[in-house]
């Protein structure tokens, strides 16, 4: 560890994850425009309070999912809910790390928990980061499968194929998340007086290293599949619909198969099959309902691309910014309170993908919301049943002490009333 004097401390009033970062670098001046100005934004009580509710929210929504998805019947033990899982476990692992975290923030930067803490932490933090995001290019990748190409892609979606590709996720990114578990320290910060959560580099190399590898492998690759995926499904969807469309207005009222065709692919359990005669609907009837169930795949395909750009974007732009100012091709009053004030609130921006992830992926699905309605009623059944057999256990204890009370009492009368011996 190199001493105090020789450190250039940069960015050390932020985040525990970018912005508590030291390496050697005494070649670089000091920055020209300190932002004596620029207020600092109040991190020390606005983040560990954001830290606080999206724990509770996503450690309440995860364990929900991991409860349904662990429980599930060998039939619903899909891809998709394989990789669900997974992913569902990684965010979990992670947000038990939050609260201390929050109480890092909370007390001005200063680190209690000792050196074993901060490297278990600042490892699920890395673990997550690019855990969660390549389980949800796997996942992208399976919908795309399963409603593109249903039939040959039914050999590669297997779920022991699934299980290998989870495992061999996790190990990916234990490799990447590894330089920083190597890396993070404790060490006394001069400028604050407390006792931080870093990670040294070495050089200056090291961290453009990892900066760039965190900006490209755990956003823009992904990314740029995610949205391809999506694409390719989005433009499946609309092309299937007016292909339907078309066959309605040149033939009878149809038999809405494009949209049972549709509902089997979102389900990934029926392989495609041809058209059967319909009974009933009208052509206008039928087209609102394929119309609606289009229109509800898309806007869930949406909101997960939305999801991810929007919780993660700001964070790899504010990275990208602090690498720059690093290279000294940006350096400005501006930059310098951004990079110090906005990647904490960016991160946690990032961090609430994790409370996000099985909303968008388990609770706005049917199959899942009736699983989790059932195991809540088994679980009130298993309940009352309990209460009922211990409400009965009391009964026949309170049954058997009356007696056991009316007998001592018989006994008594009968010592009392007993006749003494001839005179």
């Amino acid at each position: 560890m190199p001493m105090p004097n020789d450190l250039s401390l940069f960015n050390y009033t932020s985040s525990p994850y970018l912005m508590t970062e030291i390496y050697v670098n005494t070649s670089v001046a000091p920055s020209a425009n300190p932002c004596t100005d620029w207020a600092p934004l109040p991190v020390t009580t606005v983040i560990p309070t954001i830290y606080s509710v999206i724990c509770v929210l996503g450690t309440v929504a995860n364990a929900l999912a991991v409860c349904v998805l662990a429980h599930a019947s060998a039939s619903r033990k899909t891809v998709a809910n394989t990789f669900m899982l997974n992913l569902c476990v990684s965010d979990l692992l992670f947000l038990l790390s939050l609260p201390l975290w929050a109480i890092y923030y909370s007390r001005g930067y200063s680190w209690p928990f000792g050196l074993v803490a901060c490297k278990i932490c600042g490892a699920l933090h890395n673990l997550n980061l690019y855990a969660s995001i390549f389980f949800i290019t796997c996942m992208s990748i399976d919908r795309y499968l399963a409603l593109v190409h249903p039939l040959r892609s039914q050999s590669a979606r297997d779920p022991k194929l699934a299980t290998l590709t989870c495992v061999l996720v996790w190990v990916l990114a234990c490799v990447c998340s590894a330089p920083t578990l190597v890396l993070r320290n404790t060490h006394y910060m001069e400028g604050l007086g407390v006792e931080a959560c870093v990670i040294s580099f070495p050089n200056k190399t090291w961290y453009l290293i990892l900066a760039w590898m965190k900006m490209v492998l755990a956003f823009l690759l992904p990314l740029l599949v995610i949205s391809c995926c999506y694409c390719a499904i989005g433009r499946h969807l609309l092309t299937d619909t007016g292909l339907v469309i078309m066959h309605h207005s040149t033939s009878q009222p149809s038999n809405m198969s494009s949209f049972k065709l549709l509902e089997s692919h979102e389900s990934c359990s029926k392989p495609e099959r041809p058209p059967t005669p319909s009974v009933n609907p009208s052509f206008s009837g039928g087209r609102a309902v394929e119309g609606r169930g289009v229109e509800r795949v898309l806007w869930t395909v949406a909101a997960v691309v939305l999801a991810f750009f929007l919780c993660w974007f700001p964070f790899h732009c504010v990275t990208f910014l602090d690498v720059l100012k690093s290279e000294a091709w940006l350096d400005s009053c501006w930059i310098n309170w951004t990079i110090h004030n906005l990647t904490p609130l960016t991160l946690c921006l990032g961090f609430s993908n994790s409370a996000i992830n099985p909303v968008l992926y388990c609770f706005i699905g049917n199959h899942f919301r009736g699983r989790l309605g059932g195991i809540w009623k088994d679980l009130c059944t298993c309940l009352k049943t309990r209460g009922e057999n211990h409400n009965q256990k009391r009964g026949s204890f309170s049954t058997r002490l009356s007696s056991f009370s009316r007998k001592l009492s018989d006994l008594k009368d009968l010592a009392l009333v007993e006749p003494s011996g001839p005179a």
